[in-house]
């Protein structure tokens, strides 16, 4: 007599393949939700058109959304310049990033006594903090919405300082833009080495201490400062990869280039500015040292090209 029992294997597999199809199927968004985002990306592609058509242009940051609309190409020549533009400044990233943690200050000991400090005590809770929210995805749609808002409103402001003018402004979590007239490669990058938080705060700070004495002020001043950079920093990170228009337009390349080096000239503005034994005299003593002990490695090698060949 035959038994109807299937094989274990092959109900393992079935198992298996159930449960694929249930994780395929929990990842799709339902019918109204694919109907709400197409009419979405409709609504904003047809606003950029029309934007375009009254000569503006539209600065994107796309997160879940496709990237190519409107988008502008780079010709041959122009890809070139860039290229060689981006060659041309890594010396500088790495003299900067040098500069920066061969700082030393008064006493040689400027990293060490920026450590045992109150101050980075409550920077590093601060930092300390957000990266914990960061990795573990909680209220991730809230920071999401909170970092595109930041990168727009600073997309905005540089617009305005480079004397164009905004007409319009999207925000959601799922990505955002501006139309504006006017976009260069300031314009463009800026929200990739601008913590705009981080600046919100400090002004906040300032203004509320002219007027008022809050106690444990400072404290929390540099725990918001630690959060809100590490919050710039990592959604950054976490946002460069995700075929942002904002690099495309100027060639991604060129753009990590300027995004590096601009963060790491910015960091180091933080620190001369920031309570302790570093002035702008010291990391432009480092910065030259940086430089000199280059130009010294570049003549080593070139020499020793040189006399390799027969």
């Amino acid at each position: 007599m035959r038994s109807s029992r299937k094989p274990l294997h092959r109900r393992r597999r079935g198992a298996r393949s159930a449960r694929a199809n249930n994780v395929r199927r929990a990842g799709r968004p339902s019918l109204r939700q694919a109907f709400h985002d197409a009419n979405v990306r409709a609504k904003q592609r047809a606003n950029r058109r029309m934007g375009r058509r009254e000569g503006l242009t539209s600065i994107q940051a796309a997160i879940a959304e496709t990237a190519g609309d409107g988008m502008i190409h780079l010709n041959l020549s122009q890809r070139l310049w860039r290229w060689l533009l981006a060659l041309a400044l890594l010396p500088f990233c790495i003299i900067t990033t040098r500069a920066l943690f061969n700082v030393s200050g008064d006493n040689g000991t400027f990293w060490t006594d920026l450590l045992a400090t109150r101050h980075f005590l409550f920077f590093g809770v601060g930092m300390f903090l957000m990266a914990g929210w960061f990795f573990t995805g909680l209220l991730q749609r809230m920071f999401l919405y909170f970092y595109v808002l930041g990168h727009e409103l600073t997309h905005a402001i540089f617009v305005y300082a480079c004397g164009g003018r905004v007409a319009g402004i999207r925000v959601t979590a799922d990505g955002g833009y501006v139309m504006t007239n006017k976009s260069n490669v300031l314009i463009a990058l800026s929200p990739y080495f601008v913590p705009f938080w981080s600046v919100v705060i400090l002004a906040s700070s300032t203004l509320l201490g002219v007027f008022f004495q809050i106690p444990y002020h400072n404290e929390a001043l540099y725990m918001l400062i630690g959060f809100s950079w590490v919050f710039h920093l990592l959604w950054t990170l976490w946002m460069i990869p995700r075929d942002q228009p904002d690099l495309k337009e100027n060639g991604i390349f060129f753009s990590l280039v300027i995004i590096y080096l601009a963060n790491v000239v910015v960091l180091s503005v933080i620190l001369c500015l920031a309570p302790g034994n570093l002035t702008w005299h010291h990391w432009a003593n480092e910065f030259m040292d940086s430089w000199g002990y280059l130009k010294i490695f570049l003549l080593k090698t070139l020499e020793s090209g040189l006399t390799a060949r027969p």
